[in-house]
């Protein structure tokens, strides 16, 4: 299995981790996100994540399945 690395870019110091599921299209909803996050199956910067409102920031890996999301700042 390949992992696809993306890179997704910010315009604010951060982002709550289920709008940023919301933001790069891997969730359809808050809801789903939500699904996705209490599954266990998002790591951010390796370490799974459980907190739907976790805060995510420039520099920031996001890991979900075969998804590797690097989190970039727009300005």
């Amino acid at each position: 299995m390949s992992v696809k690395e993306e890179k997704v870019y910010i315009n604010t110091e951060y982002i709550k981790l289920d709008q940023f599921l919301k933001f790069c299209g891997i969730a359809e909803t808050g809801g789903h996100a939500k699904e996705i996050v209490a599954e266990g199956v998002v790591y951010v910067n390796s370490e799974q994540c459980l907190m739907r409102g976790k805060k995510i920031y420039p520099g920031d890996i996001i890991e979900i399945d075969d998804y590797r999301i690097e989190v970039l700042s727009e300005n």
